[in-house]
């Protein structure tokens, strides 16, 4: 089976902009729920928000058997966080926002996670002459670098996102937050790839997965769907089906065996039943996969008929016969 996480935060009360859903619900309910939920046994918890006490966390850890998957750390709802933390014009915003990072990784150090991921929504603009290009680019690589050159051994991943809280956020595809890797240098950091964001940032996530396996840094997977249009977090395969057997195709291709982890909003749907859904087409997919494979999609691809490949697609992963 693969190795299955959910953002706990998912588990308890979410809100938009006019409807609050679910109870609100303590950590140690939520990692009591985890383990009603079939498929998972990976957490990924919110610093410093969610978890602060790294040993009253380790704790129901242990009693719960559940891992950490990624602890991520908000640098976005703090109120000098705006305007953007780690792009902020003040330096002692900026030396904050870094300070999250650095105490989220001694977080992780002390509850035994191997990584610390960050999407730095509160870091873009809105409008045309609002900010300095050049200027914000030089703050994001000294930023992340200060935070990823601290505890090494605890990676830093940049989850990027085209936009919110900002009209447009600053690392906003995959191809820019390996731009942005590539100027800060430091071989102990990774890309956090959302299949949402990917999918409505008008990147073709498989594609956006291939270009981070090809290149010398780590990477992370989120999982969730929607519409192309907004970040709505829906279960897997719901909008983007065949993009997401693609996915799953080149995960297995690069031999991904870190977690697969649900960036998905239950709203309106049953939390359990919600992952569950999640957990079982991915694992479903995966072994049809194994099953279909056996190196014809390559030489299919390799064939150049997309014809003949769409024939295997509508007997094979449609199962149309």
């Amino acid at each position: 089976m693969l190795k299955m996480g959910i953002i706990t935060g998912f588990l308890s009360r979410t809100k938009d902009r006019f409807h609050e859903y679910n109870e609100p619900i303590t950590l140690e309910e939520k990692f009591r729920l985890m383990r009603d939920i079939e498929g998972y046994d990976g957490v990924e918890i919110v610093y410093p928000y969610e978890v602060s006490d790294a040993k009253a966390t380790k704790a129901l850890l242990k009693k719960h058997n559940l891992k950490v998957a990624a602890v991520n750390v908000n640098v976005k709802a703090e109120p000098e966080f705006r305007n953007g933390g780690l792009t902020s014009l003040r330096k002692g915003i900026r030396d904050k926002a870094v300070r999250f990072i650095q105490e989220a990784k001694d977080f992780a150090a002390a509850v035994g996670a191997n990584k610390v991921t960050c999407c730095p929504l509160g870091d873009g603009y809105e409008f045309a002459f609002q900010y300095d290009y050049g200027k914000a680019w030089k703050h994001l690589v000294e930023t992340f670098g200060q935070a990823g050159s601290h505890r090494p051994k605890i990676p830093l991943f940049i989850e990027y996102k085209p936009s919110e809280t900002r009209g447009r956020c600053f690392v906003d595809s995959a191809a820019k937050a390996l731009c942005l890797l590539n100027d800060i240098q430091i071989k102990e950091m990774g890309v956090t790839l959302d299949f949402g964001h990917s999918a409505y940032g008008n990147e073709n996530p498989a594609e956006a997965l291939v270009l981070l396996a090809e290149s010398p840094f780590k990477y992370y997977v989120h999982i969730n769907d929607n519409d192309g249009k907004w970040d709505w977090d829906y279960f897997c395969g719901t909008k983007h089906f065949l993009e997401y057997v693609e996915f799953l195709y080149y995960l297995k291709k690069y031999k991904y065996n870190d977690y697969l982890t649900s960036d998905t909003s239950p709203t309106r749907w049953d939390i359990r039943g919600t992952f569950e859904a999640n957990s079982r087409i991915s694992n479903r997919i995966w072994r049809k996969l194994d099953e279909i494979d056996g190196g014809r999609i390559p030489k299919l691809m390799a064939r150049g008929d997309y014809l003949e490949t769409w024939k295997f697609i509508e007997g094979h992963i449609f199962s149309l016969k």
